[in-house]
């Protein structure tokens, strides 16, 4: 069986929050779609480990900002790689507090919905929760949305483990006969016939190569985080 099949489904990329009193978390997602125009009612994806799912099921709010184009791998990184359990995720970001309370992340978002929680299904590892509209906004009329196949092949980002999309990095394997390696924090495959343009390494530079203070595109991590993929046993 090719999982890769899954990639030609069309999705978006969003940043879903929640908040359980006065703490609030946020994380990506692409898994958000529209189910009935009357009353509009939207249905998100979350992993039942992840922070935000704890958040959602004790408020029954969330907030879903559609990220831009120009939303860079760092800023998706912080939100998709991290646990709220260990940084806060908006230091830096910025939010409003919504119609509810749920914070809304405003950097690199064209619109943003605001939801209440109608019903919910739980499915798997995987709780989807159908959320009645309750607010909305466009941040950016003029900015285009990013689709997960953008971020995935032209920004070259990854899914985490928790997201419903998650492919293992032996998939993500480049062409060239060289030396990959992985980051262990989110799974980015560096491949030095890509090279890492967002960062202005050029094709062709080996991950030995690559400045001391080079990290992952996608979350961060310093280079004492990656191992060489396929290493010999």
């Amino acid at each position: 069986m090719d999982q890769k099949a899954l990639f030609k489904v069309s999705y978006g990329m969003y940043i879903v929050c929640s908040k359980n009193g006065d703490k609030i978390n946020g994380q990506i997602s692409n898994t958000i779609f529209q189910i009935t125009s009357e009353p509009p009612t939207v249905a998100v994806s979350i992993n039942t480990l992840n922070l935000t799912h704890e958040y959602i099921e004790k408020s029954g709010v969330f907030t879903a900002s559609v990220l831009e184009k120009e939303a860079p791998l760092a800023f998706i990184g912080k939100f998709g790689f991290r646990s709220g359990k260990e940084i806060n995720k908006f230091d830096g970001i910025n939010f409003k507090a919504g119609l509810t309370g749920a914070p809304v992340a405003l950097d690199y978002s064209l619109a943003y919905l605001e939801l209440e929680v109608v019903n919910r299904a739980k499915l798997g590892t995987h709780t989807v929760f159908f959320g009645k509209l309750i607010n909305a906004e466009i941040l950016n009329s003029s900015a285009e949305p990013m689709t997960y196949a953008y971020y995935r092949d032209i920004k070259q980002g990854l899914s985490p483990k928790t997201a419903p999309t998650y492919i293992a990095p032996e998939n993500y394997k480049g062409t060239k006969n060289t030396k990959k390696y992985v980051c262990k924090v989110c799974g980015y495959v560096y491949d030095p016939a890509n090279g890492d343009p967002g960062a202005g390494i050029a094709s062709g530079t080996e991950f030995s190569d690559l400045p001391a203070n080079w990290a992952c595109p996608t979350c961060g991590a310093d280079k004492s985080q990656f191992e060489e993929l396929d290493k010999p046993a």
